[in-house]
């Protein structure tokens, strides 16, 4: 771990990965509250590293106090948030046992009513070491496999935003700049200004995300969902169509595409409501039913819980419930509560 003034959270986070290592190795990068002191207490090992806005070079020097064939990367607003036996030899085989991968593991973000999720490489086999002062990603040959391991994360709490203001923007602007072609630093940029409200920004950069990247890129799902959001939050909404428009055959399986159509279709509708019932409204209402035809798909890099059970149960529910349609409503209501409760079981 690379800590600086987590005294609120570092507790949680290391007593929930205690059980499941042989060391626990904090680098702190400066922290003036109980950080210290605290992690100390919990039994990890600290060390010590001139801050140089660069997370890879902090992350490569706590890295470089482990001797462990196998190391799980976490930061203090995270915390092991279920089974953890991915971790055990069974999926982790010691040396002298060559790895044959890097272990993702599924980051929950948000509260429980809308976790989303992603996959972020944090299980590193020894000797890989990361690149990028932000973002930074862990380099190897090796293939990125998801284990079934998943960390809760609590960052993007308002809070918690305010803290890092400005950092997080500069060092992307940084990077840029000799990477102008970069498009998962582009979708990074984008998602800072989207979870600052700055919608505007957000789409331009996450469209420039969009366009220097490819199908293939392991984040295209979430470039285009956030796009959606982001465009239609600026008041893009024309934009926003045509984009919708132009990505509707490239995701067949996914939930959160459709939930962000019917989000778009329902503000047309309220913008020209001499429209709503003959072009837009069938739209909304085909697109939930499509969430839920789909189904969660929690296997998809930023995906958010509920868009394919209870969430789009829930607004058709009320959606019916704008209309008169009193069946449909009270139908897809328990639909919604019964799906939210298998969810939390």
């Amino acid at each position: 771990m690379i800590v600086r003034n987590e005294a609120r959270c570092i507790a949680r986070c290391l007593t929930s990965a205690r059980p499941h290592v042989d060391a626990m190795i904090v680098l702190d990068t400066g922290s003036t509250d109980d950080t210290v002191a605290i992690a100390r207490s919990c039994g990890a090992t600290l060390h010590h590293f001139a801050w140089c806005d660069d997370f890879a070079a902090a992350r490569n020097a706590a890295l470089a106090h482990s001797n462990a064939d196998w190391n799980l990367i976490l930061d203090a607003d995270e915390w092991i948030a279920d089974d953890a036996r991915a971790l055990g030899p069974g999926t982790l085989p010691p040396a002298p046992a060559p790895a044959r991968f890097v272990g993702c593991v599924r980051i929950i973000s948000g509260s429980d009513a809308a976790a989303a999720r992603k996959f972020i490489p944090r299980i590193l086999p020894r000797g890989v070491r990361y690149e990028g002062r932000i973002h930074e990603q862990p380099v190897s040959p090796l293939p990125k496999t998801v284990l079934p391991l998943a960390l809760r994360h609590d960052g993007f709490e308002a809070a918690q935003l305010a803290r890092k203001a400005g950092r997080n923007e500069a060092l992307l602007r940084a990077e840029l700049e000799a990477h102008p072609q970069d498009s998962y630093l582009w979708f990074q940029l984008g998602r800072e200004h989207l979870v600052r409200g700055q919608a505007g920004d957000a789409a331009d950069a996450l469209l420039t995300a969009h366009r220097t990247g490819s199908p293939g890129d392991a984040w295209r799902h979430g470039v285009v969902v956030a796009t959606l959001q982001a465009l239609k939050r600026a008041a893009r909404l024309d934009e926003a169509l045509a984009f919708a428009d132009a990505e509707h055959g490239h995701w067949p399986r996914s939930p959160d595409f459709y939930f962000g159509v019917a989000d778009l279709y329902l503000e047309a509708a309220s913008r020209r409501p001499d429209r709503a019932m003959q072009d837009y409204l069938p739209i909304v209402e085909g697109a939930w039913k499509r969430c839920l035809e789909i189904g969660e798909q929690p296997g998809l890099d930023g995906s958010v819980e509920g868009c394919g059970s209870w969430l789009a149960a829930q607004n058709l529910a009320m959606f019916y419930e704008s209309l008169g349609i009193d069946d449909d409503a009270a139908f897809h209501a328990e639909m919604a509560a019964g799906m939210r409760g298998r969810l939390a079981a």
